[in-house]
């Protein structure tokens, strides 16, 4: 009985050394990985991420003239799928028609109701004027009456012959009266006419430019090319159901694509390194093995906020040098703005780089080295102090490399580049001091001197 359970006890005592041998028996190791201490060309770069868009492109327009008949929005009804290529009068797009026509038909009533009271104002001074015609002709004949009438009457007493002379001098007064009269009736009734005929040039003016417009809402490429859609001040491109205005009528847009250009963003931390004529490299993220070169246009001087987030950012745009036909406006793409190239210095990775306390250091070997490092870009970081061309130190260290000896810098080295942290510290705020001054002078100048600025521009010059 003894002899089984020591059997047993012996067999369990085996199944447990099997379970710490192959379980836990192994010590946990973390491999490490070293690297060398490079020297030359170190590039400092901002890395960003773009939008390819035509350098130049011609609009294709909608109606030019939508103010003059009233019409203020107009909305596209249909438009050719973005990035159609079309020839020269393809059809692009066509815009809703239905206010303009509400429009036309109150204009056609409007041109018919002139044209009724033309008429009626022709009818009514042709029969006005028929019966002053008839008077005078009447008046005219009554005149002669009266001339025959005295010269019968030479041989009457002169009473006589006087009361007939005065009926004479009534008739002929009566008859030039009647003359004038219907001269300044002729007149009046000519402006009438006139200005009626007036309105309705003028009505079928604006029906005309109406139907004119209308004709303008198919709208037909101007010359062959890829149809790219207009984006408003949102971002938004411009598709079915968007509305265009008479101040600003663009549909779509024919880019020249042999011109291209990448409009990207840079934040406000690394843009006061961002210069025009900087060179960037820059890639398609839809072709990773193409790669082109640039070089920085323009950079905005105020910033903007990007929708849904806090970031301030500022607009930059880099043009192309490459033409290449697998470039399409909208692509992505990642441009490295080098905004310096500095010959002959030790770098490493930054990965390299570790803090304790005030003090920065690498490990090499066994050790910890102080370093004092330079310029950085986002991969690679300047090492002007500390280490040597060729030393190696960890990227991943082996355990416990924070009990490792800290082999610290010289004071004398130290010392010179806190020194020269000073002087940097003090020429720049002597340089903020001397550009204070200026403006604050400039302001005087022109009569717009704030309170205390001649203080600081006192300061300014004394330290200047």
């Amino acid at each position: 009985m003894k002899k089984q359970i020591y059997i047993a006890l012996g067999i369990i005592i085996l199944i447990i050394l099997a379970l710490w041998y192959f379980l836990g028996g192994e010590s946990s190791s973390v491999e490490t990985i070293s690297t060398e201490v490079k020297r030359g060309e170190f590039k400092i770069t901002v890395t960003t991420t773009g939008e390819l868009e035509a350098k130049n492109a011609e609009e294709i327009r909608g109606p030019d003239n939508l103010r003059k008949v009233r019409v203020y929005r107009v909305k596209i009804s249909d438009i050719v799928p973005d990035g159609t290529v079309v020839d020269s009068g393809d059809f692009v797009a066509t815009l809703d028609r239905t206010e303009l026509e509400g429009r036309i038909k109150d204009q056609e009533l409007e041109v018919e109701k002139y044209e009724t009271q033309l008429m009626k104002t022709k009818l009514d001074t042709s029969l006005e004027l028929r019966g002053l015609r008839d008077q005078l002709i009447n008046q005219k004949f009554a005149l002669e009456e009266s001339k025959i009438k005295l010269e019968q009457s030479k041989y009457e007493p002169p009473a006589t012959i006087r009361q007939i002379e005065i009926e004479l001098e009534k008739a002929q007064r009566t008859y030039n009266q009647s003359v004038e009269n219907y001269q300044l009736k002729l007149k009046k009734n000519v402006a009438t006419v006139k200005e009626v005929q007036a309105n309705l040039t003028k009505a079928n003016r604006k029906y005309q430019e109406m139907v004119d417009v209308m004709g303008e809402f198919t709208i037909h490429a101007p010359r062959q090319g890829m149809v790219i859609y207009k984006r408003d001040w949102n971002g938004k491109k411009r598709g079915v159901g968007s509305e265009i205005s008479p101040w600003d009528p663009v549909v779509a847009t024919l880019p020249d694509l042999t011109e291209m250009l990448s409009k990207t963003y840079v934040n406000e931390i690394d843009i006061s390194k961002v210069k025009v004529g900087q060179k960037v490299e820059i890639g398609i993220d839809a072709f990773p093995e193409k790669q082109f070169t640039g070089k920085v246009t323009e950079v905005a001087n105020i910033g903007q906020q990007l929708p849904g987030s806090n970031v301030k950012v500022f607009e930059v745009i880099i043009e192309v040098n490459e033409y290449d036909s697998v470039m399409r406006p909208a692509m992505t793409t990642k441009n490295v703005i080098i905004t310096d190239v500095i010959d002959s210095v030790l770098y490493i990775p930054i990965e390299c780089l570790y803090n304790a306390d005030t003090v920065t250091y690498v490990v090499s070997g066994n050790k910890r080295k102080q370093v004092v490092v330079g310029k950085s870009n986002d991969t690679e970081v300047i090492i002007r102090a500390g280490l040597d061309e060729g030393d190696k130190v960890y990227l991943i260290p082996p355990e416990g490399y924070q009990d490792f000896k800290l082999v610290r810098l010289s004071d004398d080295i130290l010392k010179v580049f806190r020194d020269e942290e000073m002087r940097r510290k003090l020429e720049k705020i002597r340089n903020d001091s001397i550009r204070a001054a200026k403006k604050a002078e400039n302001k005087m100048k022109r009569g717009k001197m704030p309170p205390g600025a001649m203080k600081m521009m006192m300061k300014g010059k004394r330290g200047k």
